[in-house]
């Protein structure tokens, strides 16, 4: 199989991480990238030069997800995973699992929210685009849990164990595509778990939590399912160069085992943002309450308190 515009996919001299980290730039996501830094840096010096603040961890969530995302598409990990199931997979997971979480924790529509000028009345500028977006009745179905499972489930075993990946695998474009697909698929998942930005659906921390569990399993099973099989499973894969010295079927349970690892890694750390994110609105809550109190004289509490002394009233 030919995989032009990838590099000499088919002369790969035998994988190490030196040769897999060399610069070999994808140019649609090199200059996806790019843009994402470029307007993402844009938003963050306009808030300053206006004297509002943006937190630096933020800041630093994004970029580090826009650097995964040029990690493995703008390297030589790039070429090799044309090539070699595990490379690939190591791909499909970053892109789709960390990456991700990254650029959320980055609260990029929050941004962008806050940074964005409003247009004039009666006219729609890049912001109230944006607000129709986040509130239109599509946005309310691909951020669904009763979508985003499904389709996050769907998007391993539909493409792998059918001809379609092997379609897509054929050409350029259709690589490109499926690693798009693989990003967007883990955006509309994470993103209202997440819940740093906006959303059409924000439920409660524990609902949440469900959720992200609801997934992990399948997951999980995909990978053991790779891990165990006697036989190569994917056709792009199953004759791998010779120069890479490799067994396709010991690269395939190889690549069972990242897939594996993959949905306990990301699902470790989303958990800890939930909980941190749980713990600090209640700190909120508590803390509003607590403003209230002060505020009123804690009227509740005075109220309470002569409930009580009406019924020390009566009973006497």
């Amino acid at each position: 199989m030919d995989h032009s515009g990838h590099g000499m996919t088919m002369d790969l001299p035998p994988f190490t991480l030196g040769r897999g980290l060399a610069w070999s730039a994808d140019p649609f996501f090199l200059i996806a990238c790019l843009l994402g830094l470029a307007l993402y840096g844009w938003g963050v010096v306009r808030l300053t030069r206006r004297g509002d603040k943006w937190p630096v961890g933020r800041t630093v969530a994004f970029v580090t997800g826009v650097l995964s995302i040029g990690l493995v598409m703008c390297t030589k990990l790039n070429d090799y995973g044309m090539v070699m199931f595990s490379v690939h997979m190591v791909q499909h997971m970053m892109i789709s699992m960390v990456s991700p979480i990254l650029l959320l924790l980055g609260a990029p529509i929050t941004l962008a929210l806050r940074a964005l000028p409003t247009a004039g009345r009666g006219r729609k500028g890049p912001r109230e685009l944006l607000l129709m977006l986040l509130h239109s009745r599509y946005m309310r179905v691909i951020t669904h849990f009763a979508f985003t499972i499904p389709l996050f489930i769907a998007s391993l075993y539909a493409l792998y164990f059918t001809p379609l990946f092997d379609f897509l695998m054929g050409s350029q474009t259709g690589h490109i595509a499926m690693m798009v697909h693989f990003l967007a698929v883990g955006v509309v998942f994470f993103w209202p778990i997440m819940g740093v930005d906006p959303g059409p659906h924000r439920p409660g921390h524990l609902m949440r939590i469900l959720e992200l569990f609801a997934g992990m399993p399948f997951h999980a099973f995909f990978g053991i399912a790779l891990m165990m099989a006697s036989s190569p499973m994917v056709e792009t894969f199953r004759n791998p160069p010779a120069s890479l010295g490799i067994d396709a079927l010991s690269d395939q349970n190889a690549a069972g085992g990242i897939a594996w690892a993959f949905s306990e890694v990301p699902s470790v750390l989303v958990l800890l943002a939930l909980l941190f994110q749980w713990y600090a609105s209640e700190e909120r809550q508590a803390r509003r309450t607590d403003r209230a109190a002060d505020r009123d004289g804690d009227k509740e509490l005075e109220a309470y308190n002569a409930y009580l002394a009406s019924l020390n009233t009566r009973g006497g």
